[in-house]
């Protein structure tokens, strides 16, 4: 996690409710509920412009400052989006120390152009885009990044470069992305397996279309 971590402002709110909470997102803010540390929840807003710079920045941890009251070092702990998954509605921040040992999800950045996809009937294959782990707060990695220029088959949990003081939960064999060969026939309609335990591949990179015609749909 880098050394700094950035602050954000919150208002107090003293109304809950779908009504509320509407007319906060139609003003250029988002619903928040503080949570933790043995205290009350508190519901405040947020500038949704201000948390959003905040997520896509990669941070996990944001020291929180309430308007009227103190600090509030806080974890990223839920975050909740409208009904077509494309906006933000409301987050759930939990207060924690930077001692203290947590399990959060960190995004996976595959880097490169795998080499071994350009073979005929090759398809590169994303399963994860970010791995579950446990570590101090203070340890969070912002994200895990693994070039794949010249993978293999297979690029696995336990390939990445994971610092040691972070442990993923799933089990070192579990893929982050693979290749896999397919025929014509297979390509014009038959379903890509699914991982066994129940993760969709997502396909980032098909077949080049060859002189005459086409590739086959997925």
């Amino acid at each position: 996690m880098g050394s700094e971590t950035p602050t954000i402002n919150v208002e107090p709110r003293e109304k809950t409710g779908t009504r509320y909470s509407r007319r906060l997102r139609q003003a250029g803010r988002l619903p928040a509920v503080i949570y933790g540390k043995g205290q009350p929840p508190a519901h405040v807003s947020v500038d949704e412009h201000s948390i959003l710079e905040v997520l896509h920045s990669g941070a996990h941890v944001i020291d929180v400052q309430v308007d009227g009251g103190g600090n509030d070092k806080c974890l990223v702990k839920d975050l909740q989006f409208g009904w077509l998954g494309d906006n933000l509605i409301h987050l759930d921040l939990a207060r924690v120390d930077m001692d203290e040992i947590v399990t959060v999800n960190v995004p996976v950045n595959l880097q490169g152009n795998a080499k071994v996809a350009a073979a005929a009937g090759a398809l590169l294959e994303v399963v994860r885009r970010e791995i579950e782990v446990t570590c101090r707060v203070s340890d969070i990695p912002s994200e895990l990044r693994h070039d794949i220029t010249d993978m293999e088959e297979v690029v696995t949990i336990g390939d990445l470069d994971i610092p040691a003081n972070v442990t993923p939960v799933l089990d070192a064999d579990k893929h982050i992305c693979h290749i896999t060969f397919v025929t014509q026939d297979e390509a014009e309609g038959e379903e890509t397996e699914v991982d066994a335990d129940g993760s969709e591949p997502e396909v980032i990179t098909k077949p080049k279309e060859e002189e005459g015609g086409a590739a086959g749909d997925e």
